[in-house]
């Protein structure tokens, strides 16, 4: 298979074990009514802070659980003016190469400097993932290529899905021709392991009508007698409805009867499924533009054309022209913040598509490049869709994490210009202090409770309960008991004195950290008793 190299790469290949492990600073919660100091216990996590190191700092909880990542890198266009300083040369950026690479980052190209900062991140973000789990990462041609092979040795090359093409529904001039699509690298952690996207059980709905415009034109379709309409009997329209989604009666009447269309009508609208419709009243098998099998088209109560499809297998196009244009994502920050932000924002629908295609209602989905919040959006939006629990971890490096980012989020939650509010909360957080100090020693700064914390997630990788700060109890996990013997100012000794002081909890086994140990090995085999040395033998990450 063929590799990628490039200068400095023998520096970063195994970087991200070096990363030290930070703490989370807990800022706030935002609920629907506010902010609040205490937790939101929401598991909606925004993080503010150099995504690298924050990446590592979620590796103790939620390593091997992510379901989905999506994250919208730069592009390295060479572009200073962008907000995501799009040309990796930002001082931050700067600053990193040439601690990690050393002198040979002043020889570093444009194109070495965002594989250098690209791939430890890309390690993280594959031990992040769940083995069913899927990543999702835009691009365009500055680093399609570079990106692919990269991605080829991180995931393996067996585990592409597909290198999709987003259709931008607009085009810039490129050189000798139109720039009109962008391209999202898609992988699986392990392919194997899903056969097909899952689309779950049980039937959508969605609308089958479409704003008209230049690129959805209106059409005129011939519904038949006998199409279903949910309106009650005699209940009948005459001209046009629909406000955005406006539809004309060219011919006949609308006229319902036994929940059904009376008679024949020709109707004149932007129809979102023309192709889909044209086979469906053909008697023909049809599927949507996701590769799931349409049911039915149907009339609601008020007359709206509605289509509906079953969940089940997906088999979507890899070409993605339908979904959204990059307009819409302009549209959508507009219709938040009363003002343009980002330059190209991705569309909030675009992200959802892909996420709606890997996840179930429960699961967990990360952008470790979060902008102006969109993947947070796009959860909360199928969140309200379809009553599903599924939970976003956003980080964000710049400065406008809280700003734009979060700002974001909360209006979402809370319903802004003619949206209605999805609901929802979250977590704020910001990077703290590293756990271990340069010399490899416990941190103490940050507090007693965030290193039992980070002992018991090493061991256990579940979530840790507070415990009594006075105890060295930790908890009780598969029959194992843990004991953290630590105190700030003075060797801890685990000797018969400490064991009989501390070690209250009956277990089949017991691990116990300390400074040192006294008791013989003969005694710890016999009660099954392990000695772990502070901070020796506590687990880096």
């Amino acid at each position: 298979m063929p590799t990628l190299h490039w200068i400095g790469k023998d520096k970063i290949i195994n970087h991200h074990q070096e990363v030290p492990y930070k703490v989370l600073n807990h800022e706030y919660g935002f609920y629907e009514n506010g902010k609040t100091d205490s937790s939101a216990d929401s598991r909606n996590l925004i993080i503010n802070g150099d995504n690298l190191e924050a990446l590592k700092s979620l590796l103790p909880k939620y390593e091997g659980k992510v379901n989905c990542i999506y994250i919208d890198p730069p592009y390295n266009t060479g572009n200073e003016s962008w907000v995501y300083n799009d040309n990796v040369n930002s001082p931050k950026i700067k600053k990193w190469l040439g601690k990690v690479v050393g002198k040979e980052s002043e020889d570093l190209t444009r194109h070495d400097k965002w594989l250098c900062m690209m791939y430890p991140r890309l390690k993280l973000l594959h031990k992040l993932l769940a083995k069913e789990g899927a990543i999702f990462i835009s691009i365009d041609d500055n680093e399609q290529a570079n990106l692919k092979l990269m991605l080829d040795e991180i995931f393996g090359h067996k585990n592409i899905i597909a290198n999709l093409i987003w259709d931008l529904g607009t085009g810039t001039q490129a050189g000798h021709f139109v720039r009109a699509h962008e391209y999202i690298l898609s992988y699986f952690k392990n392919k194997d392991l899903v056969p097909n996207f899952r689309g779950g059980e049980g039937i959508i709905e969605h609308s089958a009508l479409k704003k008209i415009s230049f690129k959805n034109p209106s059409v005129e379709f011939t519904f038949p007698s006998g199409t279903r309409w949910d309106a009650p009997d005699d209940y009948e329209l005459f001209e046009t409805w629909g406000g955005s989604e406006k539809t004309t009666i060219v011919n006949g009447r609308m006229i319902a009867k036994d929940g059904k269309l009376k008679e024949e009508v020709v109707l004149s609208a932007g129809f979102a499924q023309k192709n889909q419709m044209i086979s469906w009243f053909n008697n023909q098998i049809t599927f949507d533009s996701k590769g799931q099998l349409v049911t039915n088209f149907y009339f609601n109560k008020n007359g709206i054309l509605r289509y509906e499809k079953e969940r089940s297998v997906i088999n979507p196009p890899t070409v993605l022209k339908e979904i959204a244009s990059t307009k819409n994502g302009s549209t959508n920050l507009q219709s938040i913040f009363n003002e343009q932000i980002f330059d190209f924002p991705k569309p909030v629908e675009l992200v959802q598509y892909l996420v709606d295609l890997i996840t179930d209602k429960n699961s967990i989905i990360l952008d470790s490049f979060a902008g102006s919040g969109t993947t947070a959006h796009a959860v909360l939006n199928l969140n309200k869709q379809d009553g599903g629990n599924r939970k976003f971890i956003l980080i964000e490096m710049e400065d406008y994490a809280e700003t734009i980012t979060a700002e974001r989020v909360k209006r979402v939650i809370n319903g802004y210009a003619d949206k209605e509010a999805t609901g929802g909360s979250f977590d704020y957080y910001t990077l703290g202090e590293p756990l271990f100090d340069e010399n490899n020693n416990l941190n103490e700064t940050v507090g007693i409770e965030k290193i039992r914390e980070y002992v018991w997630f090493t061991e256990t990788r579940i979530p840790y309960t507070i415990q009594k700060l006075t105890s060295p109890f930790l908890g009780i996990y598969n029959d194992t008991s843990y004991y953290f013997i630590y105190e700030k100012d003075n060797l801890t000794t685990l000797d018969y004195d400490s064991l009989a002081q501390y070690v209250q909890q009956k277990a089949e086994r017991y691990i116990i950290y300390a400074d040192n140990c006294l008791l013989p090995e003969t005694f710890m085999r016999e009660k099954n008793i392990e000695f772990k040395k502070i901070p020796r033998d506590i687990t880096r990450f």
